[in-house]
């Protein structure tokens, strides 16, 4: 059956999820604030869940309509055949969000919408008491101006939940949000595999100067690797009667088959904290990318590029005390001279410090607006001198 699916993105990333839905092969319809539409059956909800790198969540869109008071939000929800989704058993919480709307109220168009649901459901399964214990179908409702738009949660916790962090460090990057750096960077296209002919071939250089606990460069590796970002976890539509669970298993072994082992790969890390490292190994560990990746315990102040036509993606520390924005000012100053001593080096840096262009005493290439959880930020990119491979 065909659905109209809705993948979720984070302020900023839009584009980058309609590119990889577009890769993956299915036609977008439209792209919003925070989500994109898209079409596919019960394969592409598998399929979407199991291989979007950027996207927060998949939804089944339900419906789609105008409501201006609860009673004619009571009513379009009641109207929907929701037995078609939710068996007798079912558990379906409802969440949602409400912007610039007369139904203004999130707990009152929640407590509406979830009567509105059991009342049809009485009807079609003639009974009045549901005791939901069974598989979660998660109900999210967004309304903005008076549109309401009704989802079903395929994905569960949130797609940026590879699995694969076992270790944290202070204020971590989502895995999502660091697999959109990686994209929108060049150093995608310098992974390539031993040219027989010419074994100097290799893919560029990867670096992050701060590293943390390695989100970045694990990201990477496993696009280079080409493992699915939900190769190892659950969703929660493998507990629905939706979709049969041979499209998972089949889509889970495809996964494992497309892993790609040849690739030859050069990516470092380093970070000044020595818990920092520790967790960025045992991390890369358990994605299975710790051979594709050193890390090392070094003050970035002391990196020195000792090839050519690398490529650095990272994350510096922010902070507004003086102290801390001279240390931060610090790692600019290194970097600037990073891209002053080889020119062929291109720079990709988020943060949330707007003083970077004047550090650098040049324009950014190109700026991007992006948010690492609530905050604001600006993803810098500096764009190194072309080389031709050697």
């Amino acid at each position: 059956m065909k659905y109209e699916l809705i993948a979720t993105a984070t302020f900023g990333l839009e584009a980058v999820v309609r590119m990889e839905l577009q890769e993956l092969g299915y036609q977008v319809l439209k792209t919003e604030d925070g989500k994109v539409t898209f079409v596919g059956d019960e394969k592409a909800v598998v399929h979407s869940n199991m291989w979007l790198r950027t996207a927060d969540r998949v939804y089944i869109k339900v419906a789609e309509f105008s409501a201006e008071t609860f009673e004619d939000l009571f009513q379009q929800v009641r109207g929907l055949p929701w037995e078609n989704f939710l068996p007798i058993d079912a558990a379906f919480p409802v969440v949602g969000t409400s912007v610039k709307s007369t139904l203004h109220s999130v707990p009152s168009c929640q407590s509406i919408i979830k009567k509105a649901i059991v009342s049809r459901l009485s009807d079609f399964y003639v009974q009045k008491h549901f005791e939901e214990n069974g598989a979660s179908y998660r109900v999210r409702f967004s309304i903005l101006k008076n549109k309401v738009t009704i989802m079903l949660d395929t994905s569960g916790a949130g797609l940026h939940k590879r699995g694969y962090r076992v270790f944290d460090v202070a204020a971590p990057m989502k895995e999502t949000l660091a697999a959109a750096l990686v994209k929108l960077s060049f150093w995608k296209e310098g992974v390539m595999r031993r040219d027989k002919d010419n074994p100097e071939h290799f893919s560029r250089m990867l670096v992050d100067t701060c590293c943390g606990s390695g989100t970045i460069l694990i990201e990477a590796a496993m696009m280079a690797r080409n493992i699915a970002p939900g190769l190892t976890r659950k969703f929660a539509a493998m507990d629905w009667d939706l979709i049969p669970d041979e499209l998972w298993d089949e889509e889970r072994q495809a996964a494992y088959r497309a892993v790609d082992y040849d690739s030859e790969l050069i990516i470092r890390g380093f970070d000044i904290n020595g818990k920092a490292i520790a967790s960025a190994q045992a991390n890369a560990a358990e994605a299975g990318v710790e051979e594709d990746i050193t890390f090392n315990r070094m003050d970035m102040r002391k990196f020195r590029a000792a090839v050519s036509n690398g490529v650095i993606i990272t994350n510096p520390p922010y902070g507004e005390r003086i102290g801390d924005r001279e240390a931060i000012h610090g790692i600019y100053f290194r970097l600037k001279e990073i891209l002053e001593n080889d020119p062929s080096w291109s720079l990709f840096m988020i943060t949330t410090d707007r003083e970077v262009e004047e550090i650098f005493d040049r324009k950014a290439d190109r700026r991007r607006k992006l948010y690492n959880g609530r905050l604001q930020t600006t993803y810098y990119q500096f764009h190194g001198q072309k080389m031709a491979n050697k």
